[in-house]
């Protein structure tokens, strides 16, 4: 299994519009058919030192292997998600992980 997160850090300048517009942008992308499973939210309450609540949004997509993750790439959602909304942010972050048996 093959886990993507993803952090995002909006323009402070954006309008509630041009919000909607990524909100929209980040429904129709995590929609794509290799996604397995889907989170998308906004940074959690809580408060901790370790805790990093900077981003505006989150995401965090299941996939059944890194080939389809990099179909997922390399699609019309995720290309049209970046010309649509790449304005839109000032910093993204990524995080891939590989799911692993760990034995006990």
């Amino acid at each position: 299994m093959h886990i993507h997160t993803v952090f995002f850090w909006l323009w402070k300048t954006l309008s509630d519009e041009q919000r909607r517009q990524f909100e929209q942008g980040l429904d129709l992308l995590t929609r794509d058919p290799n996604v397995l499973g889907r989170r998308i939210g906004k940074p959690a309450t809580t408060s901790r030192p370790v805790i990093d609540s900077s981003y505006d949004y989150g995401v965090v997509l299941r996939f059944e292997s890194l080939a389809a993750h990099n179909a997922y790439q390399a699609g019309k959602p995720h290309q049209d998600f970046l010309d649509n909304c790449a304005s839109l942010w000032s910093r993204v972050q990524v995080y891939d992980i590989e799911e692993s048996d760990l034995k006990q």
